[in-house]
Protein backbone atom coordinates (compact mmCIF):
# COMPACT_ATOMS: atom_id res chain seq x y z
CA UNK A 1 0.00 0.00 0.00
CA UNK A 2 1.25 3.18 -0.86
CA UNK A 3 2.42 5.92 2.21
CA UNK A 4 4.12 8.17 0.34
CA UNK A 5 3.53 12.09 0.97
CA UNK A 6 5.12 13.69 -1.91
CA UNK A 7 2.26 14.29 -3.90
CA UNK A 8 1.25 17.99 -3.61
CA UNK A 9 -2.33 16.94 -3.90
CA UNK A 10 -4.61 13.33 -3.82
CA UNK A 11 -7.79 13.33 -5.37
CA UNK A 12 -10.61 10.83 -4.82
CA UNK A 13 -12.79 9.64 -7.80
CA UNK A 14 -16.15 8.13 -7.35
CA UNK A 15 -16.49 5.24 -10.28
CA UNK A 16 -17.90 2.12 -10.54
CA UNK A 17 -21.52 3.19 -9.41
CA UNK A 18 -20.28 5.10 -6.40
CA UNK A 19 -19.03 1.76 -5.09
CA UNK A 20 -15.20 2.42 -5.14
CA UNK A 21 -13.52 5.50 -4.17
CA UNK A 22 -10.77 5.98 -6.55
CA UNK A 23 -7.50 7.91 -4.93
CA UNK A 24 -5.41 9.47 -7.17
CA UNK A 25 -1.99 10.81 -7.01
CA UNK A 26 -1.56 14.55 -8.21
CA UNK A 27 1.75 16.41 -8.72
CA UNK A 28 3.69 18.96 -10.86
CA UNK A 29 2.42 21.07 -13.57
CA UNK A 30 1.61 20.67 -17.57
CA UNK A 31 0.53 18.65 -20.13
CA UNK A 32 -1.10 15.06 -18.67
CA UNK A 33 0.46 11.89 -16.97
CA UNK A 34 -1.35 8.94 -16.06
CA UNK A 35 0.84 6.73 -14.63
CA UNK A 36 -0.28 3.25 -13.99
CA UNK A 37 2.28 1.92 -10.66
CA UNK A 38 3.67 -2.17 -10.42
CA UNK A 39 2.34 -5.14 -8.65
CA UNK A 40 3.40 -3.59 -5.73
CA UNK A 41 1.55 -0.50 -5.27
CA UNK A 42 2.14 2.85 -5.64
CA UNK A 43 5.30 5.34 -4.70
CA UNK A 44 6.91 8.44 -6.02
CA UNK A 45 10.09 7.60 -6.90
CA UNK A 46 12.93 9.83 -8.31
CA UNK A 47 11.68 9.11 -11.71
CA UNK A 48 8.02 10.43 -11.71
CA UNK A 49 9.19 13.37 -9.30
CA UNK A 50 11.08 14.76 -12.29
CA UNK A 51 8.63 13.75 -14.61
CA UNK A 52 6.45 16.00 -12.39
CA UNK A 53 8.52 19.40 -13.37
CA UNK A 54 7.09 19.53 -16.81
CA UNK A 55 4.10 17.51 -16.71
CA UNK A 56 1.03 16.70 -14.14
CA UNK A 57 0.96 13.40 -12.89
CA UNK A 58 -2.02 11.71 -12.10
CA UNK A 59 -1.32 8.59 -10.23
CA UNK A 60 -4.27 6.08 -9.38
CA UNK A 61 -3.82 3.52 -7.07
CA UNK A 62 -5.40 0.18 -7.79
CA UNK A 63 -8.54 -0.27 -5.47
CA UNK A 64 -7.79 -1.91 -2.18
CA UNK A 65 -3.93 -0.92 -2.29
CA UNK A 66 -4.92 2.47 -1.04
CA UNK A 67 -4.20 3.12 2.61
CA UNK A 68 -7.42 2.67 4.59
CA UNK A 69 -9.47 1.48 2.57
CA UNK A 70 -8.07 -2.07 1.76
CA UNK A 71 -11.23 -3.53 1.39
CA UNK A 72 -12.30 -1.48 -1.78
CA UNK A 73 -10.66 -4.40 -3.93
CA UNK A 74 -14.01 -6.75 -3.52
CA UNK A 75 -16.00 -4.31 -5.52
CA UNK A 76 -13.82 -5.31 -8.62
CA UNK A 77 -14.31 -8.63 -9.94
CA UNK A 78 -11.81 -9.10 -12.93
CA UNK A 79 -9.40 -7.27 -15.48
CA UNK A 80 -11.99 -6.48 -17.58
CA UNK A 81 -13.45 -4.25 -14.22
CA UNK A 82 -10.45 -2.73 -13.94
CA UNK A 83 -10.04 -1.77 -17.20
CA UNK A 84 -13.45 0.01 -17.20
CA UNK A 85 -12.87 1.27 -13.87
CA UNK A 86 -9.83 3.14 -15.19
CA UNK A 87 -11.63 4.52 -18.64
CA UNK A 88 -14.50 5.83 -16.02
CA UNK A 89 -12.00 7.65 -13.91
CA UNK A 90 -9.97 9.13 -16.82
CA UNK A 91 -13.41 10.94 -17.88
CA UNK A 92 -13.90 11.88 -14.91
CA UNK A 93 -10.86 13.70 -13.96
CA UNK A 94 -11.63 16.04 -17.11
CA UNK A 95 -8.04 16.28 -18.34
CA UNK A 96 -8.65 18.36 -21.44
CA UNK A 97 -6.33 16.26 -23.74
CA UNK A 98 -5.88 13.05 -24.30
CA UNK A 99 -2.93 12.27 -21.78
CA UNK A 100 0.19 10.30 -21.70
CA UNK A 101 0.25 6.73 -20.29
CA UNK A 102 3.28 5.70 -18.31
CA UNK A 103 2.65 2.04 -17.18
CA UNK A 104 5.28 0.01 -14.84
CA UNK A 105 5.45 -3.78 -15.15
CA UNK A 106 2.00 -4.48 -13.74
CA UNK A 107 0.64 -0.98 -14.94
CA UNK A 108 2.17 -1.19 -18.38
CA UNK A 109 -0.24 -4.20 -19.23
CA UNK A 110 -3.33 -1.97 -17.59
CA UNK A 111 -2.41 0.85 -19.99
CA UNK A 112 -1.68 -1.40 -23.39
CA UNK A 113 -5.33 -2.84 -22.45
CA UNK A 114 -6.74 0.72 -22.12
CA UNK A 115 -4.83 1.91 -25.06
CA UNK A 116 -6.21 -1.31 -27.14
CA UNK A 117 -9.62 -0.91 -25.97
CA UNK A 118 -9.76 2.63 -26.09
CA UNK A 119 -8.13 4.01 -29.27
CA UNK A 120 -7.36 7.68 -28.85
CA UNK A 121 -8.10 7.75 -25.24
CA UNK A 122 -4.08 8.27 -24.66
CA UNK A 123 -1.42 10.56 -26.96
CA UNK A 124 1.18 8.37 -26.55
CA UNK A 125 1.97 5.00 -23.96
CA UNK A 126 4.57 4.62 -22.30
CA UNK A 127 5.87 1.08 -20.75
CA UNK A 128 8.52 -0.21 -18.36
CA UNK A 129 9.42 -4.08 -19.10
CA UNK A 130 5.69 -4.71 -19.22
CA UNK A 131 3.35 -7.84 -17.96
CA UNK A 132 0.47 -9.05 -20.37
CA UNK A 133 2.36 -11.53 -22.61
CA UNK A 134 3.68 -15.01 -22.51
CA UNK A 135 5.61 -17.42 -24.27
CA UNK A 136 6.33 -21.19 -23.19
CA UNK A 137 10.35 -20.37 -24.40
CA UNK A 138 10.44 -17.22 -21.88
CA UNK A 139 8.12 -17.80 -18.73
CA UNK A 140 7.66 -15.03 -16.32
CA UNK A 141 8.81 -15.54 -12.93
CA UNK A 142 5.75 -16.31 -10.51
CA UNK A 143 6.51 -13.14 -8.96
CA UNK A 144 3.84 -13.76 -6.11
CA UNK A 145 5.54 -16.91 -5.20
CA UNK A 146 8.68 -15.39 -4.05
CA UNK A 147 9.91 -15.16 -0.60
CA UNK A 148 11.47 -11.57 0.39
CA UNK A 149 15.27 -12.84 -0.28
CA UNK A 150 14.24 -13.67 -3.77
CA UNK A 151 12.53 -10.50 -4.90
CA UNK A 152 15.55 -8.22 -5.21
CA UNK A 153 17.25 -10.41 -7.68
CA UNK A 154 14.11 -10.59 -9.45
CA UNK A 155 13.66 -7.15 -10.07
CA UNK A 156 17.36 -5.87 -10.10
CA UNK A 157 20.33 -6.25 -12.39
CA UNK A 158 22.43 -5.60 -9.05
CA UNK A 159 20.10 -7.05 -5.69
CA UNK A 160 22.76 -5.27 -3.67
CA UNK A 161 23.05 -2.19 -5.24
CA UNK A 162 21.34 0.92 -3.92
CA UNK A 163 18.43 0.52 -5.99
CA UNK A 164 17.73 -2.19 -4.46
CA UNK A 165 18.37 -0.97 -1.11
CA UNK A 166 16.05 2.17 -1.30
CA UNK A 167 12.85 -0.40 -1.80
CA UNK A 168 13.93 -3.40 -0.01
CA UNK A 169 15.78 -2.10 3.53
CA UNK A 170 12.99 -1.62 6.44
CA UNK A 171 12.59 1.66 8.08
CA UNK A 172 14.44 1.37 11.93
CA UNK A 173 10.76 1.78 13.43
CA UNK A 174 9.37 -2.27 14.03
CA UNK A 175 5.99 -1.00 13.66
CA UNK A 176 6.43 1.28 10.58
CA UNK A 177 8.52 -1.96 9.14
CA UNK A 178 6.08 -4.72 9.50
CA UNK A 179 3.08 -2.11 8.18
CA UNK A 180 5.84 -2.19 4.89
CA UNK A 181 5.56 -5.46 4.45
CA UNK A 182 2.34 -5.89 5.43
CA UNK A 183 1.59 -3.21 2.65
CA UNK A 184 3.84 -4.67 -0.15
CA UNK A 185 2.16 -8.84 0.28
CA UNK A 186 -1.22 -7.22 0.70
CA UNK A 187 -0.75 -4.82 -2.96
CA UNK A 188 1.11 -8.03 -4.69
CA UNK A 189 -2.22 -9.97 -3.50
CA UNK A 190 -5.06 -7.30 -4.90
CA UNK A 191 -3.28 -6.62 -8.06
CA UNK A 192 -2.63 -10.60 -8.46
CA UNK A 193 -5.78 -11.18 -8.46
CA UNK A 194 -5.63 -9.24 -12.34
CA UNK A 195 -2.79 -10.81 -13.54
CA UNK A 196 -3.26 -14.82 -11.78
CA UNK A 197 -2.20 -16.91 -13.52
CA UNK A 198 -0.04 -15.36 -15.59
CA UNK A 199 -0.04 -16.00 -18.69
CA UNK A 200 -1.59 -13.78 -20.56
CA UNK A 201 -5.31 -12.50 -20.25
CA UNK A 202 -5.73 -11.95 -24.31
CA UNK A 203 -3.51 -9.11 -24.66
CA UNK A 204 -2.06 -10.30 -27.28
CA UNK A 205 -5.14 -10.41 -29.61
CA UNK A 206 -6.04 -7.10 -28.83
CA UNK A 207 -2.44 -4.65 -29.43
CA UNK A 208 -3.16 -4.75 -33.10
CA UNK A 209 -5.62 -1.82 -31.65
CA UNK A 210 -3.43 0.34 -29.59
CA UNK A 211 -3.00 3.87 -32.04
CA UNK A 212 -1.38 5.54 -29.76
CA UNK A 213 2.99 6.11 -31.04
CA UNK A 214 4.37 3.65 -28.05
CA UNK A 215 7.70 3.14 -26.45
CA UNK A 216 8.60 -0.11 -25.37
CA UNK A 217 11.24 0.26 -22.44
CA UNK A 218 13.17 -2.66 -21.16
CA UNK A 219 15.95 -3.19 -18.52
CA UNK A 220 18.42 -5.36 -20.32
CA UNK A 221 18.80 -7.85 -17.12
CA UNK A 222 15.20 -8.00 -16.47
CA UNK A 223 14.86 -11.93 -14.62
CA UNK A 224 11.15 -11.42 -13.94
CA UNK A 225 10.06 -10.82 -17.67
CA UNK A 226 12.98 -11.61 -20.00
CA UNK A 227 13.97 -8.72 -22.24
CA UNK A 228 13.15 -10.46 -24.99
CA UNK A 229 9.63 -9.99 -24.52
CA UNK A 230 9.91 -5.78 -25.45
CA UNK A 231 10.72 -7.33 -29.33
CA UNK A 232 7.63 -9.10 -28.74
CA UNK A 233 5.45 -6.46 -27.75
CA UNK A 234 6.97 -4.09 -30.59
CA UNK A 235 6.08 -6.75 -33.19
CA UNK A 236 2.07 -6.76 -31.99
CA UNK A 237 1.65 -2.86 -31.61
CA UNK A 238 2.50 -0.69 -34.81
CA UNK A 239 4.85 1.57 -35.27
CA UNK A 240 6.28 0.89 -31.84
CA UNK A 241 10.35 1.74 -30.48
CA UNK A 242 12.31 -0.24 -28.02
CA UNK A 243 14.68 1.30 -25.76
CA UNK A 244 16.36 -1.45 -24.16
CA UNK A 245 18.64 -0.19 -20.53
CA UNK A 246 21.45 -1.75 -20.43
CA UNK A 247 22.86 -2.69 -16.28
CA UNK A 248 19.16 -2.86 -15.61
CA UNK A 249 16.47 -5.31 -14.27
CA UNK A 250 12.75 -4.79 -14.41
CA UNK A 251 12.90 -1.17 -12.83
CA UNK A 252 15.10 0.56 -14.88
CA UNK A 253 13.99 3.89 -13.84
CA UNK A 254 15.28 3.20 -10.35
CA UNK A 255 18.40 1.67 -11.28
CA UNK A 256 19.07 3.81 -14.31
CA UNK A 257 17.24 7.01 -13.25
CA UNK A 258 18.79 9.59 -15.55
CA UNK A 259 18.77 7.03 -18.77
CA UNK A 260 15.65 5.54 -18.05
CA UNK A 261 14.25 9.78 -17.96
CA UNK A 262 16.27 10.62 -21.05
CA UNK A 263 14.38 7.81 -23.87
CA UNK A 264 11.46 8.59 -22.03
CA UNK A 265 11.40 12.10 -22.51
CA UNK A 266 12.75 12.10 -25.76
CA UNK A 267 9.61 10.13 -26.81
CA UNK A 268 7.59 12.81 -25.15
CA UNK A 269 9.48 15.68 -26.56
CA UNK A 270 8.96 14.49 -30.35
CA UNK A 271 4.97 14.70 -29.64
Amino acid sequence: MSTDTHATDQQTVAVWGDKVQLRVNVAGSGDPIVYFHPAAGFHWDPFLIELSSGHTVYAPEVPGTSVGDPHAIHAVDDLDDLVLLYEEMIRKLDLGRAPVAIGQSFGGMLALELAARYPGIFSRVVVLDSLGLWRDDMPVASYMEAGPMELPGLLFADPQGPAAAAMFTPPPDPEQAIAMQAGLVWGMGCTGKFVWPIPDKGLRKRLHRVEAPTLIVWGEQDRLVPVGYAQEFADLIAGSRVEIIPDAGHIPQMEQTERTLAVVREFLDAG
